[in-house]
């Protein structure tokens, strides 16, 4: 089974923009994985519907190593090359050679 990791910036964008990321996701037949430091983001920016959508869908946590999420999310890609990575950071995306996720005109999720 695939398996994509989500990014906070990529969780957050897709609720701004109503998008309901987990079914489309589950529907594409792919395991959703959410680290551990992203959901701690989350908490820390006060993202409450995030979190509540969080409690209610089904995903895998993991916790990446390292202190930087953005570097830690580098790091685990590099290491599972298999995996897509959901994010809309400029930086993870220049530097991630996986398959990623992206929004196309603000409704529809797309792997590139």
């Amino acid at each position: 089974m695939k398996k994509i990791l989500l990014d906070t910036n990529f969780i957050i964008s897709c609720i701004k923009q109503k998008i309901d990321f987990f079914e489309e996701i589950s529907l594409m037949g792919i395991q959703i994985i959410i680290p551990e430091q992203v959901i701690k983001e989350l908490e820390n920016l006060k993202k409450e519907s995030a979190l509540r959508l969080l409690e209610n869908s089904n995903f895998k946590t993991i916790s990446l190593k390292g202190k930087n999420i953005d570097n830690a999310i580098i790091n685990f890609a590099k290491e599972n090359p298999d995996i897509v990575i959901a994010t809309l950071d400029r930086d993870i995306r220049r530097k991630v050679k996986n398959r990623k996720m992206s929004i196309r005109d603000r409704r529809k999720l797309e792997i590139i």
